[in-house]
This record gives C-alpha cells, sequence and structure tokens, in this order.
C-alpha cells in the first residue's frame, strides 16, 4: 500500500544525496537566515546559541527523524499518514494539513518583500532602502508593489513544483543548495574582517550567564524550541512527505544528521554575518541588535550603506536569503500539493494549480493586510501575523505534541527503529529517541503552547 501511494505521486528522490539537499534546503529557509540571528541577539548571544545546538541534537533530531520516519514507512503525506499508523488519530491528519496551507502563502509574501530589497540593491539604488524604516513601511504600505513581487515569487516556487520532485525539486536543490553555502561562508568571511567585529563574535559565541535569572534562562529556552520548528521544518509536513518520497535503502539516521549539520551550520553562520556587523556599525551597542523582525529590512541596510562596498555585500545577502527562502518555499509548496494529490487523486498539474489559486487568495489577505484592509484585525492581529501566531505558535506545537503521544505511546518508539533498521544494522539513537518522544518533547511542546499566554500575564 505505502509503495503505490508513493508510486501515485511522484518517483521520488533519485538520490540519497538529492533527498539531503532537498530536506535541508527545506529546513534552511528564513528562519535561519532572518529569525535565528535577531533572537540569538535577543536572549544573549552565546547563552541561547549554546541552548539551541544542545536542543537542535536531541529535541530536534528525534522529531525529525520520526516525522521522516513515518513518511516513509507509510508512504504517504500529513493527510492519510497518521490515520494510517493509528485511526483514532485521523483528526491529526487534518491539522498537520493545515499547517502548510496557512503557512506556504504568507511565507511567500515575505519571500517577495526579500526580492523587493534584492532588486534595489541589484540596482544600486540600496541607500534609499537605509535610514528609518519609511522604506519598508512605504513599500508594504502600498499595495501595488507587494503584491506583484508575491505574484513573481509565487510563480517562481510553483515552477519548479509543477516539474516534480526529482526534475524539479531535487535537480534545483543539488544548483541552489551549494550556491546558499558559498555565498553564507563568503559574506560570514568578510564580516568577520571587519574592524570591531570581534566584540560582536564574543557576544554571539560566548555565553554570558552574569545577571542571566532562571525566568529568562526559562523565555530563552522556550524561544530556542520555538526556533527548531522554523529551523528544521518540524510538524510542517515537510518532513512526511519528503520522507514519503525517500528511498528505503537510504540511511535514515545518516540523513538526518546530515540535514542537521547543515541546516544549524546555515543558522550559525547567519549570526555571523547579522550579529558582528550590527555590533560594528552600531559602535557596540547591543541595543541595536533588538530590532526583532526589523533587523533584516531596516537595521541591516543601514550596515551596508555604512560599509565599503555595501551594494556589492547587500545584494550577495539578500541573494541569500532569496535563495533560502526560495527552497524552503519550494518545500511548503510540494507538501501542499502532495496532500492535494492525495487526498482527491488528482495529477501534478491540477494540483499544482488548485494549490496556486489557495495561495493567492490567502497570500493576498496578508499583501492587502498593510496596507487598503490595514484596518482589518483579526483578534488584534493584521492578517499575516494572525496567520504566523495560529500556524506556528499553536498549530505547530499540537501536531509535534500529538505526534510524540501517537509514536512515543501509542505505536511506540519501536515504529520509527523498525524503518531506521531497514536500511541499516544498527540505530544508535535508540535510548535518545525513546526518551525524548515519550518525556522530554511533550513537556518541551507544553511550555512552548503555553509561553506565549503567560508572557502576556
Amino acid at each position: 500500500m505505502a509503495s503505490k501511494d508513493r508510486a501515485a505521486k511522484s518517483a521520488g528522490f533519485g538520490s540519497k544525496l538529492g533527498f539531503v539537499l532537498a530536506a535541508a534546503g527545506s529546513a534552511v529557509g528564513l528562519g535561519n537566515i532572518w529569525r535565528f540571528p535577531y533572537l540569538a541577539a535577543k536572549y544573549g548571544g552565546g547563552i541561547f546559541l549554546l541552548i539551541y545546538l544542545i536542543l537542535a541534537v536531541t529535541f530536534g533530531f528525534s522529531l525529525m527523524i520520526t516525522e521522516i520516519a513515518i513518511g516513509r514507512r507509510t508512504g504517504k503525506s500529513v493527510i492519510g499518514a497518521y490515520s494510517s499508523i493509528n485511526r483514532h488519530f485521523r483528526p491529526l491528519n487534518l491539522l498537520a494539513a493545515a499547517v502548510p496551507v496557512i503557512i506556504t502563502p504568507y511565507y511567500c509574501v515575505i519571500g517577495g518583500w526579500v526580492l523587493k530589497y534584492l532588486c534595489t540593491y541589484a540596482a544600486g539604488q540600496g541607500s534609499t532602502a537605509a535610514g528609518d524604516g519609511a522604506f519598508f513601511t512605504g513599500f508594504i504600505g502600498s499595495a501595488g508593489q507587494p503584491a506583484v513581487f508575491f505574484l513573481v515569487f509565487l510563480l517562481l516556487t510553483a515552477a519548479v513544483v509543477m516539474l516534480g520532485v526529482e526534475k524539479g525539486i531535487e535537480r534545483i536543490s543539488k544548483f541552489m543548495m551549494p550556491v546558499l553555502v558559498l555565498l553564507t561562508v563568503g559574506i560570514a568571511v568578510y564580516t568577520l574582517t571587519l574592524d570591531g567585529a570581534s566584540a560582536g563574535v564574543k557576544y554571539y559565541l560566548l555565553p554570558n550567564f552574569e545577571g542571566f535569572t532562571f525566568a529568562k534562562l526559562l523565555k530563552t529556552a522556550a524561544a530556542a524550541m520555538g526556533q527548531l520548528f522554523y529551523s528544521m521544518s518540524l510538524a510542517m509536513g515537510i518532513m512526511v512527505t519528503y520522507g514519503s518520497y525517500m528511498r528505503k535503502d537510504d540511511s535514515l539516521e545518516q540523513s538526518v544528521r546530515q540535514i542537521e549539520i547543515f541546516d544549524t551550520g546555515i543558522a550559525v553562520l547567519a549570526g555571523l554575518i547579522i550579529v558582528p556587523a550590527v555590533f560594528v556599525f552600531s559602535g557596540g551597542d547591543a541595543a541595536a541588535l533588538n530590532a526583532g523582525p526589523g533587523l533584516m529590512f531596516i537595521t541591516l541596510p543601514n550596515v551596508f550603506e555604512a560599509m565599503a562596498g555595501g551594494r556589492i555585500i547587500g545584494t550577495a545577502f539578500f541573494l541569500l536569503v532569496a535563495l533560502a527562502a526560495m527552497t524552503s518555499s519550494i518545500s511548503l509548496m510540494e507538501t501542499v500539493v502532495s496532500i492535494i494529490m492525495e487526498k482527491f487523486h488528482v495529477k501534478r498539474l491540477a494540483a499544482c494549480v488548485t494549490t496556486l489559486l489557495i495561495c493567492l487568495t490567502l497570500g493576498m489577505l496578508s499583501v492587502l493586510g498593510y496596507s487598503v484592509w490595514s484596518g482589518v484585525k483579526v483578534i488584534g492581529m493584521q492578517f499575516l501575523d494572525f496567520f504566523d501566531f495560529i500556524s506556528n505558535n499553536i498549530m505547530m506545537p499540537v501536531v509535534a505534541l500529538l505526534t510524540c503521544l501517537l509514536i512515543g505511546w501509542v505505536a511506540k518508539p519501536r515504529y520509527v527503529e523498525e524503518e531506521v533498521l531497514v536500511s541499516q544494522k544498527k540505530f544508535s539513537a535508540r535510548a535518545l529517541l525513546s526518551v525524548m518522544l515519550k518525556f522530554v518533547c511533550p513537556v518541551c511542546m507544553i511550555i512552548i503552547l503555553l509561553t506565549p499566554f503567560v508572557t502576556e500575564i
């Protein structure tokens, strides 16, 4: 049955390298290059980095190998995978399928913002993006340009997905991922040569627990756990879908380790690009690092403007971010396409067109939510902020929690272990997986779910 479902959807990945690069490309996105650096800066630099690395090799590894194993063993996307393990978990199918449907449209909107900045710097007009944020707010506050760039980014993503897994996703990943790595390393090396960069590197890499209370430590841990979802594409349906395309003779454990190395390496290097650069051009003012989401679109243009060769570096940086955003949007859209193909038994082209229409409809809500519909709020939030909150703060932790309950307590961790052992003789992380799925990960999910409400109180 699993092989039949797999064959009906796609021929799958043609090689282990193709799978690893595609899955790593999914994981390496805006979460790594945009969100990771500003969270690291906000939550104490080295302390956040240390906690994140510990969680990545335990919490993150366990959830990722579980999701990929579920996909490969069932041969299904999230719309059918969980209920095929246990029929009582059928509602989890729908909840998990809804996550990429909600995320893909607004992710492409943000991808359009990145394209706008890339075009601005490539045209030699980067200086117009510097200042107090008027360029950014003026851009997203208009209806025309954000809609155009959103549509361009969306169509580029769809073009790759329409080509299929091996001819589209695998082929483009084999090209884009090496380019992305080279750009990241190159810009990071340049940043580290700047006068005064060492102070920023010290802040970013060395944990400093002075004045760091237990409450701050808890908030930092919760932020690091939440970041894992963004950075490693967990609970989005992506890894289950890609797992369903994975060959049976490729090592699951080794593949997940390699994906983690790619993903975490890019995130750490992105921090080495952004944190020292902002530190240098703010005169060592750590407060400049707390710009939050505006760090990339408002603070960094000022940094590039002050740099020698800022146009070139700015263009290279936004090209890097655009590539990272594209690799993730491709995997998100492929997940939605896979769901539609499996649920409604239609061919790829029809599923892609349907997905495009969904993304256009929901994406335009996010585009217009900052301009002509800026007065329309959902529980006090603009459309994009609401979609982000409901998917990342509520739905994804619930999906992960229910997945832990399903595999940790109902099907038992041996469900994953048996699939791992299909392609290797020994599963070295067996004990770690069992402890994480049964006890640690569920507690972490509850903490993530409660943190926004506790913070508000």
